[in-house]
């Protein structure tokens, strides 16, 4: 063999070498770019599928916040149609009539009064005076204060045992106490 195709001989297995080393390298760096791919595009729908879940609870956290809010402001709404109906019940007790006075006050006294209790009448309770002479007031040896209490009506008893508030007020807070529930029933049973 002569020199040139010894030569000849190394430049091509040379070159075949640096062909098969340029494949290899390809096929690496594609393998790589193949890899990073795959590892992006998992990273990618790991990101959407994140901020799709964060993005749900949010909506599901401002949506409970919305609700509440709004149940907040009906039940506000509820209990200021209940003041205006206890406040209108108080109005129409202040302005109730004699007879209807007389016999409401005649039925707490016998309901609450204990013998020798004294009566104390709110200040411009209209019908004091005949109040004094219903029967039984006599019954119950009962007194009456001759200065009367500032209370939005009805009247207070003073005893040796307890002291009872019969004011509008005071009794009206309690049926509302008792009642408030059936009340908004009956009133907003349709909402």
């Amino acid at each position: 063999m002569s020199k040139e195709a010894i030569v000849e001989r190394i430049l091509s297995d040379a070159n075949a070498e640096a062909e098969a080393i340029a494949r290899e390298a390809e096929e690496k760096a594609a393998a790589v770019i193949a890899a990073a791919s795959s590892r992006a595009e998992k990273g990618r729908r790991d990101s959407e599928a994140e901020v799709k879940v964060r993005a749900e609870d949010i909506f599901a956290r401002k949506a409970a916040a919305a609700r509440l809010d709004a149940a907040k402001l009906l039940l506000a709404e509820k209990r200021r149609v209940i003041d205006g109906i206890y406040a209108a019940a108080l109005r129409r007790l202040q302005a109730l009539g004699e007879e209807e006075c007389l016999a409401l006050t005649s039925r707490l006294l016998k309901e609450y009064a204990e013998e020798g209790d004294e009566i104390v009448f709110a200040v411009g309770y209209p019908y004091a005076a005949a109040a004094a002479k219903l029967p039984v007031v006599a019954e119950k040896k009962l007194t009456i204060s001759p200065v009367g209490a500032d209370i939005d009506g009805g009247f207070l008893l003073r005893g040796r045992i307890s002291d009872k508030d019969l004011s509008y007020g005071t009794l009206l807070a309690a049926d509302r106490d008792a009642h408030q529930a059936e009340i908004a029933a009956e009133l907003f049973k349709d909402r």
